[in-house]
């Protein structure tokens, strides 16, 4: 066994830039140097062990010059440096020198200082030789009587390591402890002893607890946990044991420790699934969201609960618990309040579903008072989601909803009064007896609406859903109040004249002043400051938005009042009062057909918007039967499509959902007995203190290929060739945030490598933890090297370096040996995510990075083209199934994926297949990928430039 392989107990910082000592002065300052001298050459012989060296000679030297003193640092080296030295002969019999060893830690532990005795304990936890251990056993068993607590427990510690490696040694440990436990008052020593008991004789430790079950709840939160685990792991075991314990597990529901509060939640949900069991459980962990203050544990417990749901049985259980889970909105962080909100909608059902929108309401209504945190606008977004959904599932509930919501149309976010409109859209579209409601709600706002978004969508709202003549007539009078006087064009000149006269008189005093002291130009800057502030203060709302040269808001218009207008005419048989009203319509399409054209805006009107208005105005002006079908029915099942498809969507989805958690089982099902399942089919019944343990050390089992010793070969990478001095590989596993490198390095020379060193550096986000140990190689030897990596953010890393070494006799310089690069791939922490449409453009709009791919591949299908891109870059397609379906030689696809540190990557896949090529013709076309970060972008777009080139047909 080489020494890079043995158990590390002790982490020693080696500083590099030290020459090593040679053994004589070592020697020396050992013999005949002060307490300060041999402290420090103590150290560097341990730090030259650890470098592999093995100095035979100091042995005797240290026990004779440095094992007699009292001082504490010495007494804790010498602790390091009997833990790492040699205690073996090369044929394996304990060295005789190690007898005077021995004899000294027993002296050590009958000392009258407790620090001496408690550290030595703690040091014979390492020990791996019997021989040693065996003189001491009767001072350490004298140990578990002195009267200092961290004698005690340290004992108890060391008792348990040698009970489990050598158990000749000790043979009754378990009756022993079982005995100092009863007597024993500390809760450190207590929680040693029964953790003891529970790995070394389980039925005494159960046997104890059973005598104490009553006092469970008086115990300290470390013997509680211990306490836990014992329960759970006696219940995994023997499941007959649960009705003994779980009334303890419900007792320690109420410690005042959230530590025991969590894991006995979690316990008691693996040993029972009766709905009280789940109840408390769950309201055990809503009471720990609540009370915890970091938000971390917050989305940890909001987690458990959300694994809960997850299970068909316990969600009816917690669909009760609903009002309860939205006690967390009252923490500040919008994470948490996402999650929170999520599964409230999944748990809501008919019986709660008014008091949730209730609470939903009173926090919409809430954050329209508080604007100082950033997130409340994203918050009110979130709630106004929630509600839509709710309102969507249970139509009873829109009419209470819509009222409240429709004030925020006139919000100054965009994106809240945006979803709000989004939701009135569909809700007047399903649901006829609310059309009433909404339409007066929306002419009571529409004068207040900020945001020419909102207000085309407001406009297009009227126009469309407006069926009675009043309020056709009040549509009519609210965009004639929104436009002002009109014709626009004459009455902005008139005002330009008019204003002009009296403005000069009002700056006439203070020009006078600011003449002399400023020069002539002050008058005109004085006039041309003050002039827009006036006329902007009292500007109605959409002749604002005419006069900056938003003309795309005068063609929603057109279209609005071509509907109304024909609507009109429908409904009211006066010729004299139709020919009013269009007329009336058509005057202002002209008027604002004229302002575009003029130099008024401060952008002229498009040619698209020209044509538009002047569709409406041919439209009005012959009033034809089928356009008047066009634009009153066809515009409507439109919309209608739209909204059935996307619903149909939602609908495939949530089953598809169910499908995963609706667990059936069939009569001719086979039954799986427990000990003849084979370990990968365990998922349920394995232990969840190990599988948290191995995951905290980053060994989950993942699912491996078929061979699982192919999967794991495929990430080993070579460094060096086989014919260098010193042959290296490096196996890169991958762990989240961490990059563990375990490096094999091979000597293949004959000679003797000293202070051979792996040099790593790194170039990307990357960052190396600590730089590795240099070690001695024997002819033919080899060694493992592990080096960590921490990863800050997707983008393609690559670690490159070089071994160093020495060889033993020879005079020349350092060799070294340069390794071959080793590229991190980022689709290790790239993961398919979802998000909206109106997100996927947000976010389209705001990211800076673009990288724009052009399409090299010999694949002729599109479709399998795109399923490919997706395979291979960890993406998600977020255009429906449908969009993409049939064959019309071009396809069009929006890409989402979200890395594990947080980062959205978009990308848009413009393909076609050009036919005139013939039917074999390759798929061209671009890739376009949208970043906030250079590097996420470019590393997509170098991942996908690489698995075109390995594309075969």
């Amino acid at each position: 066994m080489t020494a890079a392989e043995n158990v590390c107990y002790t982490l020693i910082n080696v500083p590099m830039d030290s020459e090593p000592p040679s053994e004589i002065s070592l020697k020396n300052d050992l013999e005949k140097g002060d307490v300060k001298s041999k402290t420090e050459a103590l150290k560097k012989v341990i730090i030259m062990i650890l470098n592999g060296e093995k100095l035979p000679g100091l042995l005797m030297t240290i026990i004779r010059f440095v094992l007699p003193l009292q001082d504490h640092t010495i007494k804790k080296l010498l602790l390091v440096f009997w833990e790492i030295v040699p205690k073996t002969t090369p044929d394996g019999r304990l060295l005789h020198e190690m007898i005077l060893v021995c004899d000294a830690y027993r002296k050590d532990l009958q000392h009258p200082n407790e620090f001496i005795r408690g550290s030595t304990l703690r040091f014979l936890c390492k020990l791996k030789e019997a021989e040693l251990l065996e003189p001491l056993m009767p001072a350490i068993r004298a140990c578990l009587e002195h009267r200092h607590s961290y004698v005690r427990r340290n004992a108890v510690l060391a008792i348990y390591t040698i009970y489990r490696n050598f158990e000749h040694l000790i043979p009754d440990a378990p009756e022993l402890i079982h005995d100092f436990l009863v007597d024993e008052k500390d809760a450190s020593c207590k929680r040693n002893a029964f953790m003891m008991l529970i790995h070394a004789d389980q039925d005494r430790a159960l046997d104890y607890l059973s005598t104490c079950i009553d006092q469970v709840q008086t115990f300290g939160d470390i013997l509680q946990l211990v306490i836990v685990e014992l329960i759970y792991k006696a219940c995994h075991a023997n499941p007959s044991e649960r009705a003994r314990f779980i009334r303890c597990i419900y007792n320690l529901l109420q410690s005042s420790s959230p530590a025991v509060k969590y894991e006995a939640a979690g316990t008691l949900v693996t040993l029972s699934s009766a709905p009280t069991a789940i109840k408390a459980a769950a309201q055990c962990y809503i009471d720990l969201i609540i009370k915890e203050s970091d938000n971390n544990v917050k989305l940890i417990v909001l987690d458990r609960l959300i694994e809960l749901k997850e299970h068909p049985a316990h969600e009816r259980v917690l669909q009760d618990l609903v009002m309860d889970i939205l006690r967390v909105l009252s923490t500040p962080d919008l994470e948490v309040r996402k999650k929170t909100l999520q599964l409230a909608l999944d748990l809501v059902s008919s019986r709660n579903v008014e008091e949730l929108v209730i609470v939903l309401k009173k926090e919409v209504i809430k954050t329209n008072n508080v604007s100082e945190h950033e997130d409340t606008d994203k918050y009110r977004q979130l709630l106004v989601r929630t509600l839509h959904s709710c309102s969507v599932r249970f139509p009873d509930m829109a009419a209470n909803v819509i009222p409240v919501l429709m004030e925020f149309l006139s919000d100054n976010n965009e994106a809240a009064a945006a979803d709000v409109l989004e939701f009135v859209r569909e809700a007047i579209q399903r649901f006829d007896n609310l059309r009433m409601l909404i339409v007066e709600k929306m002419l009571e706002v529409f004068h207040a609406i900020k945001s020419v978004k909102i207000y085309r969508g407001a406009l297009w709202i009227l126009g469309e859903y407006c069926s009675t003549k009043e309020d056709i007539q009040s549509v009519m009078t609210e965009i004639r109040r929104s436009l002002g006087e009109i014709p626009i064009v004459e009455s902005e000149i008139k005002k330009e004249a008019g204003e002009l006269k009296p403005e000069e008189e009002i700056t006439v005093g203070p020009v006078q002043k600011l003449v002399t002291e400023m020069g002539t130009y002050a008058t005109q800057s004085a006039l041309s400051s003050s002039r827009p502030t006036k006329k902007e203060e009292d500007r109605p709302p959409l002749r604002g938005f005419l006069l900056d040269g938003d003309f795309f808001v005068a063609a929603s218009l057109a279209t609005t009042l071509t509907k109304i207008a024909l609507r009109y005419v429908a409904l009211v048989q006066e010729k004299k009062k139709q020919n009013s009203f269009v007329a009336e319509a058509m005057l202002l399409m002209a008027t604002i057909l004229h302002l575009g054209k003029s130099s008024l805006p401060k952008k002229p009107i498009t040619d698209d918007d020209v044509d538009r208005i002047s569709l409406c105005l041919k439209v009005l002006s012959e009033c034809s039967p089928l356009m008047n079908d066009i634009f009153n029915k066809e515009c409507r099942q439109s919309l209608s499509h739209m909204l059935s498809a996307k619903l149909e969507e939602e609908k495939l989805s949530q089953k598809k959902e169910s499908e995963k958690r609706n667990v059936t089982v069939q009569p001719d099902d086979p039954i799986s007995f427990m000990q003849l399942t084979a370990k990968n089919e365990m998922n349920c019944k394995e232990d969840q203190f190990q599988l948290s343990l191995l995951a905290a050390m980053g060994n989950t089992q993942r699912k491996e290929a078929a061979d699982p010793l192919a999967s794991k070969l495929n990430k080993v990478t070579q460094l060096t060739g086989f014919s260098d001095p010193v042959y290296a590989e490096a196996y890169v596993h991958v762990n989240q945030y961490d990059i563990v490198l375990d490096v094999l390095v091979v000597n293949q020379t004959s000679d003797t490598l000293q202070n051979c060193t792996l040099e790593l550096a790194t170039l990307g986000d990357l960052k190396l933890v600590e730089k590795p140990s240099p070690l001695t190689l024997a002819p033919h030897d080899f060694a493992n090297i592990k080096a960590n990596v921490k990863v800050a953010s997707t983008e393609n890393g690559i670690i490159f370096g070089n071994i160093v070494y020495d060889v033993s006799g020879a005079a020349s310089d350092r060799n070294c040996v340069v390794l071959s690069d080793i590229h991190i791939d980022i689709m290790d922490y790239i993961q398919p995510a979802t998000c909206t449409d109106a997100e996927f453009r947000q976010m389209w709009a705001e990211f800076e990075w673009e990288n724009k791919v052009t399409v090299n591949t010999n694949m002729i299908d599109l479709n399998d083209y795109l399923r490919h891109i997706l395979k291979s870059t960890n993406m998600k397609c977020l255009t429906p199934e449908k969009a993409l379906s049939g064959y019309c030689g071009f396809m069009a696809a929006n890409l989402y994926a979200r890395s594990i540190f947080g980062e959205d990557a978009l990308a848009n896949v413009s393909i076609e297949k050009p036919i005139h090529q013939g039917p074999d013709a390759a798929v061209t076309g671009h890739i376009r990928i949208r970043a906030k970060s250079q590097g996420m972008a470019l590393s997509l777009g170098d991942k996908i430039n690489l698995s075109q080139k390995k594309t075969s047909i």
